[in-house]
């Protein structure tokens, strides 16, 4: 009989904040608005990621972004992002040089001409260090485990509530 698939949780320490966000397309055929909005956190990703592994290198000062899922939600795209402060998603949010800012600023131009054509929406969560809980059954190349690695259960807890006690 084969053993089982190990299991393994997130290797990851520290706070982190979960940071969804999203579109819902109400009017698909508004092609201007729509396609610009869809366009716009590919860029922002695109960005954010090579900051990431330059900042592990210590070629660059981290931002602060850890990475990103892209998911369907019925249809309309949701990008989850981790990031390891509130602090400085805000900072990359506001800052006029990167990406977001412009994109955001556009974005009320452009869709003040088709009102109704999308809906943006974000949910940010804060997430304290010992505040998260994850188990892995088999390959684990998706979520946190994908971001920060792995570590055997048994290094934490065997069950969910010992894990996100401690």
């Amino acid at each position: 009989m084969p053993s089982p698939a190990p299991r393994v949780t997130h290797a990851y320490e520290g706070d982190l904040v979960l940071f969804l966000i999203g579109v819902r397309l109400h009017q698909p055929w508004r092609v201007g608005v729509v396609g610009r909005v869809l366009a716009a956190m590919p860029r922002m990703v695109a960005e954010l990621e090579p900051n990431r592994d330059e900042a592990e290198r210590g070629e660059a000062e981290h931002l602060g972004f850890l990475g990103a899922r892209y998911l369907l939600d019925g249809g309309h795209p949701t990008v989850l992002q981790y990031w390891r402060s509130a602090e400085q998603l805000y900072r990359y949010a506001a800052d006029p040089g990167r990406e977001h800012r412009p994109a955001w600023k556009a974005f009320h131009g452009y869709a003040a001409k088709a009102p109704g054509a999308v809906t943006i929406w974000h949910e940010t969560y804060v997430v304290p260090a010992g505040g998260l809980e994850s188990v892995y059954v088999g390959a684990a190349g998706f979520g946190l485990a994908s971001l920060g690695g792995t570590a055997p259960v048994a290094q934490r807890g065997e069950r969910a509530r010992q894990r996100l006690a401690g």
